[in-house]
């Protein structure tokens, strides 16, 4: 489960507040859209509920343990076992083949061996086999993103936390990724998160959570 408690995100001097004492509990298993228009601070708050950002004040709990109290390298190690993240533009590595891309999770671990026979099972997946020896550089976007998710899958992630991740694409695919997701949510017990301006893709997951000016609001404005 995750829970967040009177989250407030400030930036610059004087400070601007763009998350303003929010309060919210993500299930095990749930797939929660946080959506709003641009500047609502949707993704400011992903990236605090995900261990990418740190909030002003409040408390992020996740798991059961308080992300705020652990180290630099507790966080990472928790991160690394325990979340997949797939963002707007896909960060792949421009000098490694799609399969080198996939397996970077646990490469970080050094655990790689271990995971090339779920890399080969999660390009086959995601139809997109025959990326396994191209660079980033000789595949579409959409192939590009659906390499980005297996990277997000490859650890078995208990939480997936996911911004944009419909973007830079063009309908067709877009709609694969979202059912990527609703297909791993739903088989794995994944829960996932994920951040969208689309309201029609906002409206696929089990709640919506809405945002206007860094509060949540109960409709979408």
């Amino acid at each position: 489960m995750i829970h967040a408690h009177n989250l407030v995100k400030e930036f610059g001097e004087p400070a601007q507040r763009i998350i303003n004492d929010i309060t919210i509990d993500i299930k095990e298993g749930e797939f929660v859209s946080i959506a709003g228009r641009s500047g609502s601070g949707k993704s400011t708050l992903l990236y605090i509920i995900s261990t990418l950002d740190n909030p002003t004040h409040g408390v992020v709990e996740i798991n059961n343990r308080v992300i705020n109290n652990l180290s630099v390298e507790e966080v990472h190690e928790f991160r690394n076992k325990n979340i997949g993240f797939i963002f707007q533009f896909h960060y792949l590595l421009p000098e490694l083949s799609a399969l080198e891309n996939v397996l970077l999770p646990p490469m970080n671990s050094g655990i790689q061996k271990q995971y090339k026979k779920r890399a080969l099972e999660l390009l086959e997946r995601l139809n997109i086999s025959h990326t396994l020896n191209k660079m980033p550089g000789q595949m579409s976007g959409g192939e590009q993103q659906r390499v980005a998710i297996a990277r997000a899958l490859i650890m078995n992630p208990k939480y997936i936390f996911a911004d944009e991740p419909t973007g830079n694409l063009d309908s067709t695919n877009a709609q694969i990724v979202m059912d990527i997701l609703k297909e791993v949510n739903k088989e794995s017990g994944t829960t996932i998160s994920l951040v969208t301006h689309d309201r029609e893709f906002s409206k696929m997951a089990d709640r919506e959570i809405f945002l206007v000016d860094g509060k949540i609001s109960d409709t979408y404005l």
